[in-house]
């Protein structure tokens, strides 16, 4: 009976925790808290009602997503545009999802075939903004999008393979939004809709490069500090020309 006294008020606290993590999550995707704008556990704990211990305890959850940064003696923040880790990031999956596309488009049945269109049918269908949702984009489009890339590579067959995507893609997906809000003017529904198209094709060797250029995009965006919200049209030129030259370079892998 004791034990059951003393463990009761552990799951009150863990919900509580779950409670105000998903909040803090949400309204940083959403852009209510901006890049590198402190995360005060005081000035959280008074707004959600709660006790410190739950803040920090949401908190250094999220520093385990990468959604938040820990300072040294400063307590903690969003990350910054300029946070080396995107760049890091977008370079492990400009190396590790080409490859594993190849694998996809070598190795998959007809059944994959028709989930690429499905999801890629799902994407387009999905609006990207909601007044409601804030500035960024929708958590269904997020889905919606995280589903398309994800089914790519699924006919790769490999599940080690595929939970690094899963794991780099959670990683990546504040970095994303931040992207997609500082150059609204970038065509994203006709890169999708090159990737699905040279993907069921078989064609390897362009839709490697599509995807390497799809995700060189998105870490452009982050590249300037300057808080515009969109990029250079020359500089995203020049990136586009370097990866597509880089691409028909590179010897073929499938020798």
């Amino acid at each position: 009976m004791t034990q059951t006294a003393h463990s009761s008020p552990l799951p009150g606290k863990q919900m509580l925790s779950e409670q105000v993590y998903a909040h803090l999550r949400d309204a940083i995707m959403r852009g209510d808290h901006p890049p590198s704008a402190p995360l005060k556990p005081q000035v959280l704990a008074k707004e959600q009602g709660v006790s410190l211990a739950v803040v920090r305890e949401a908190l250094v959850r999220m520093v385990g997503e990468g959604l938040a940064d820990r300072l040294p003696n400063r307590g903690f923040a969003v990350p910054s545009f300029s946070d080396r880790r995107w760049q890091e990031i977008a370079e492990a999956r400009r190396t590790v999802e080409p490859v594993v596309l190849r694998m996809s488009i070598e190795r998959g049945d007809v059944d994959w075939e028709a989930r690429v269109r499905a999801a890629h049918h799902r994407l387009v269908r999905t609006p990207p903004y909601a007044p409601e949702e804030g500035e960024y984009y929708t958590a269904a489009w997020a889905e919606a999008h995280r589903a398309f890339h994800r089914t790519l590579l699924e006919g790769c067959g490999n599940r080690a393979l595929l939970e690094t995507f899963d794991r780099m893609w959670t990683e990546s997906e504040l970095a994303r939004r931040w992207s997609a809000h500082r150059n609204p003017d970038r065509d994203g529904v006709e890169e999708h809709r090159r990737l699905e198209e040279s993907v069921l094709a078989r064609d390897a060797d362009t839709a490697a490069a599509v995807l390497v250029q799809h995700l060189t995009l998105t870490a452009a965006a982050l590249t300037d500090d300057s808080g515009k919200a969109t990029r250079p049209r020359a500089f995203m030129k020049r990136a586009v020309q370097q990866v597509i030259k880089q691409a028909e370079s590179a010897p073929d892998q499938r020798e």
